[in-house]
């Protein structure tokens, strides 16, 4: 933790030097001491503390200075550190002013100058006010702060992506929080710019991009070699499984993540049927245990990157990032998992992180501390997020377009939100129109089964349906199916025949596609059963072809 400040402000150098000197000596090894020769130069250097999040514990002031006294300084110095403790130094024909001070400016006491000794004249004096303010200290949050706009949806991209990558941060509402308010002033920053990001080192980005970002808190975004002897693109359970087995059984392994390691399932607030942890793990903490798993094996993570294409060179395999450059290997596993299907509704796509998300339950969930949250969807996901709501919202409204979820759910997360009070389950419901200009502010609700239409009041709406992959970009170089899962093993053979331009003498393995040596893992997989351990059980088989197709090629 930074050490808390005690700063000294005197107009006389000699002074200033003996103050500091002096400070310094009892108290700098629990203290940081700053000192400047005026007010105004104290003002500024008090903002740069405050943009680092830092404490103030004692201003020591000189009461006699020409532009600006000791009293109207920390008048204004109490508007940033309300509750600091002040001092000030004042020669013996400033008492009255000193003693007016006490009732205007609510200093806890006045030091007559010369303080020497400082044993006996300073330090038991400073003591007693440091031991006080200590008593009430609330050590401030350490770490990243985001300041934005709680309806903006470039705050929410922000926030959603340190969350996922495991990165703590204080979020700052403009809105509301007169801190944010200070903090934007003394950066200097439009509202209309925001989200502004501040640093532990008092540095900061405004409006930044992920990759940005990124860089700024030590994630790696390129790759340390040019050849590996296994790339894996994707960071859900299958790819961070497959980066496990492949460097604990020696590959020189490198995993690319577009957003974040844990991929979707990452995202879910409480995951409680996998095998191994009776009480549950949330998606982030799986994630971090197999993060951490992996880069001990010695696995280079890159994230965020983005591969934009594949090409083949025998035996290598080359991928393309968008800045134009290439990673080579022997083999490549695409665990490229799925996204959110969008759905398609008036007013959605406009509203889009800034009332209507897709997942995010963690992101936003304090955000909606006492309001109403309405949830799209009937699967585990939905399921997950209406309980992690519940903890926060006044009611969970889960909207379902069959007759009820047993169909799509787990039957433990039906029983548990059988027995929530705050949450309710509307059938037969589908949202049909998405209002609001700037953000969300209602939703309109049809029953398929009497044909009504209601309007409510909503400002918040999570949905969480359907599974779509990304795979265009691998268009006319790997086989899909018509939904655009890439196929692998039999699912690859018309009949009798093998792929077309397939070159080898065998059939393609369990997990491997249409090109000799590129093998596809969980979600993404044509027919693969969506669940968190299936990924994981394919992401380790697949090390086992790997090797197999490893030890024909080198």
């Amino acid at each position: 933790m930074a050490k808390p400040v005690i700063m000294t402000v005197d107009d006389d150098p000699e002074v200033l030097r003996a103050i500091s000197r002096d400070l310094q000596k009892e108290y700098g090894d629990k203290f940081r001491v700053l000192r400047a020769d005026s007010g105004e130069v104290a003002l500024e250097a008090l903002q740069q503390v405050k943009l680092r999040n830092q404490t103030v514990a004692l201003f020591l002031v000189d009461q006699r200075m020409p532009q600006m006294s000791g009293v109207e300084f920390l008048e204004q110095a109490l508007e940033l550190y309300p509750n600091t403790k002040r001092a000030l130094l004042t020669a013996y024909a400033d008492t009255d002013a000193a003693i007016r001070a006490i009732n205007s400016t609510q200093i806890d006491y006045y030091l007559m100058k010369p303080w020497d000794p400082p044993e006996e004249k300073l330090f038991p004096v400073l003591n007693d006010l440091l031991d006080d303010w200590l008593a009430n200290f609330h050590p401030p949050f350490e770490g990243i702060r985001v300041i934005g706009n709680r309806w903006s949806p470039r705050s929410h991209e922000v926030k959603d992506f340190l969350a996922r990558n495991q990165v703590p941060y204080q979020w700052l509402d403009i809105e509301s929080s007169e801190e944010a308010q200070q903090l934007v002033a003394f950066a200097a920053c439009d509202r209309l710019q925001l989200p502004l990001v501040l640093f532990t080192d008092g540095s900061s980005l405004l409006q930044p991009t992920n990759i940005q970002v990124a860089e700024k808190i030590g994630l790696q975004t390129q790759a340390g070699s040019p050849f590996y002897d296994l790339i894996i693109v994707g960071g859900g359970p299958a790819g961070l499984a497959a980066a496990v087995y492949g460097a604990s059984e020696g590959l020189d392994t490198v995993m690319i993540e577009r957003e974040a390691p844990g991929g979707q399932a990452g995202t879910s607030s409480r995951i409680e049927n996998y095998l191994g942890f009776p009480v549950g793990l949330s998606g982030a903490d799986l994630a971090r245990r197999a993060v951490t798993q992996a880069r001990r094996f010695g696995v280079e993570i890159l994230t965020p990157q983005e591969v934009t294409g594949i090409r083949v060179e025998d035996p290598y395999r080359f991928v393309q990032l968008p800045d134009g450059s290439e990673i080579s290997c022997h083999s490549l596993i695409l665990a490229l998992g799925v996204s959110w299907k969008r759905l398609d509704v008036p007013g959605l796509e406009k509203l889009t992180g800034a009332g209507v998300y897709y997942g995010a339950a963690q992101t936003e969930a304090m955000s909606c501390q006492g309001e109403e949250v309405y949830i799209i969807g009937g699967a585990n996901s939905a399921g997950q997020a209406a309980m992690y709501f519940s903890k926060y919202a006044s009611q969970v409204t889960i909207l379902v377009r069959g007759e009820s979820l047993t169909k799509s759910m787990s039957q433990y997360l039906i029983d548990q939100i059988n027995e929530t009070p705050n949450i309710k389950v509307m059938v037969h419901s589908s949202v049909v129109e998405a209002k609001g200009e700037t953000s969300l502010e209602a939703i309109s609700i049809a029953n398929s089964q009497t044909g009504e239409t209601k309007t409510v009041s909503a400002t918040s709406l999570f949905i969480f349906i359907g599974a779509v992959p990304r795979t265009d970009w691998l268009d006319g170089v790997i086989e899909r199916d018509s939904r655009g899962f890439i196929l692998t093993g039999q699912d690859l053979k018309h009949g009798d025949r093998r792929p077309k331009g397939w070159t080898l003498e065998r059939d393609p393995f369990l997990l491997e596609t249409n090109i000799p040596g590129v093998f596809a893992v969980g979600d993404v997989r044509h027919n693969s059963i969506k669940r968190v351990a299936s990924g994981v059980g394919e992401g380790s088989i697949c090390v086992q072809f790997v090797h197999q197709y490893l030890s024909k090629v080198l």
